[in-house]
């Protein structure tokens, strides 16, 4: 920092929109207390520095940027005299974090009037007192309600996982209930069918040829392969035909279980080389029963390794039994809160996923990042649930330099130009009334800029929106020193 002092005017002062209403007395003690100086081109103080002194412009250019990951955005530039930075919320004292929430530069030589973070402090808190009470009623009031509704918006967003978890609970469940029932009936006929085959004079090497025969249905059916739905029924067909040519009954009813399971019209015809016409169908009829077994078994595997995976990804969703900050697998992220709000996506929206599976590992607070991509992709599954046409999700992901991209894209009607400026602010949401808090977009903000160092921005167009979230690959401090408050 390059500066020399200056005399301070009591009447340039007094000629600035701050303190054109201040006594001479007051003028006085300001140019008392207060010094003038002129900064050559360069940095006047830098973002988290301890906030010690309150600038005033009286000549020349300012420039306030905010550092976003590797990057300065500049906030703010202006010549107008008066405009004012540094330490303007002196006056709450130690019930907040007194630090430069912005960094300050000059681009040409520019003069300040300054004053020390301490003395602004007290000549608010004894010139105005009003409203220094009013400032800190607006400043904590407005700090409590977006912690209220921030909370109610987490609630609300586990309201809606619960119920989306619940839903996709229900169904493998369900399953595994109506397969255990059915089981239970078929392993009963299985037994029946077993005591009739007992009590006929089958030969030894005839029941032994059954045995074997059941032994290697079971191993089919665990090695079935799906069919086309056209393969299916010609299968079917065959099956049945096999079925009432050798007098057995109802073939049609019998025939998609053995074809579900892989069997096929050679299987059958070993069957019948194994016994004598008269127990033909018994026999088939009691293999059959086999066949259902197995199904029912792997349908009941099938319906509980589901419920394992959502719990699992419920595991992963919600990070209860991980470090806050660690190493984590985006994908894994994304995939845990694509299978949360599955129930919510619903049937008329294709998520597509065009992931880089070769994008490494990076330090982040995943819960956090979850809540995030919650955020995001609720908004484009409502953005899409507004139009007649059925809509497409895309969920991208890149390496870009040293950061990784994670890009939501919706088919929806897009974000209006005139609200584009807004989307990120507290409390601003297009949805109607008791259906959106406004924080979604906010928060996600500081989630990715305040706390992972990285960077969220938009570009839509009508049925093309994409909200890009940059996340750096190096490591950063998981210690995050600013309050939301702070940060902004």
């Amino acid at each position: 920092m390059n500066s020399r002092p200056m005399p301070c005017s009591q009447q340039e002062l007094g000629s600035l929109f701050l303190f054109e209403k201040l006594a001479p007395d007051q003028l006085a003690l300001l140019c008392r207390e207060g010094r003038v100086e002129e900064f050559a081109p360069g940095p006047v103080y830098g973002e988290g520095d301890p906030a010690t002194c309150f600038y005033v412009l009286l000549e020349g250019t300012l420039v306030l940027s905010r550092r976003i990951g590797d990057y300065d955005v500049e906030i703010n530039r202006s010549s107008s005299r008066g405009v004012y930075a540094g330490a303007f919320q002196a006056y709450l004292g130690d019930r907040l974090r007194q630090v430069y929430n912005s960094s300050l530069r000059v681009i040409e030589p520019t003069r300040f009037f300054v004053l020390p973070a301490e003395t602004f402090a007290t000549v608010m808190r004894e010139w105005f007192p009003m409203a220094v009470h009013l400032l800190e009623g607006l400043f904590f009031g407005t700090k409590s309600a977006q912690e209220a509704v921030g909370r109610r918006e987490q609630l609300l967003a586990l309201g809606s996982l619960s119920a989306g978890l619940t839903h996709e609970l229900n169904n493998p469940a369900a399953a595994a209930v109506r397969a255990t029932s059915a089981l239970r009936e078929r392993v009963a006929g299985m037994r029946h069918k077993l005591g009739i085959i007992a009590a006929r004079p089958y030969r030894r090497d005839t029941l032994e040829t059954l045995v074997d025969i059941q032994e290697r249905t079971a191993e089919r059916v665990a090695k079935a392969t799906t069919l086309s739905p056209l393969e299916a029924s010609d299968r079917e067909d065959a099956l049945a035909d096999w079925l009432d040519d050798h007098g057995i009954g109802d073939g049609w009813q019998l025939a998609p279980a053995f074809v579900q399971a892989g069997l096929d019209t050679d299987w059958l015809d070993q069957v019948a080389a194994a016994v004598d016409s008269d127990t033909l169908e018994g026999a088939v009829r009691w293999l059959n029963y086999t066949v259902e077994t197995e199904l029912l078994m792997n349908e009941i595997e099938e319906s509980t390794t589901r419920v394992s995976v959502l719990v699992t990804a419920a595991k992963q969703y919600s990070q209860l039994d991980r470090a806050p900050h660690q190493v984590t697998d985006v994908h894994e992220l994304l995939d845990s809160t694509l299978l949360m709000v599955s129930a919510k996506i619903g049937p008329h929206i294709t998520v597509v996923k065009d992931y880089d599976r070769g994008l490494p590992k990076i330090p982040a607070y995943p819960s956090d990042l979850n809540q995030v991509w919650t955020n995001l992709i609720d908004n484009a599954v409502s953005a899409m649930s507004g139009t007649d046409a059925d809509g497409t999700l895309t969920v991208r992901t890149a390496r870009e330099g040293d950061h990784l991209l994670v890009e939501i894209r919706d088919t929806g009607p897009g974000v209006p130009a005139e609200i584009r400026d807004r989307v990120f602010d507290p409390f601003f949401t297009t949805k109607p009334v008791g259906e959106g808090t406004g924080l979604g977009l906010d928060i996600s903000w500081r989630i990715v800029v305040n706390k992972h160092q990285g960077d969220l921005r938009f570009d839509s167009v009508p049925g093309d929106t994409r909200f890009q979230v940059r996340l750096p690959l190096a490591p950063t401090d998981p210690a995050d020193p600013r309050s939301p408050q702070e940060a902004s």
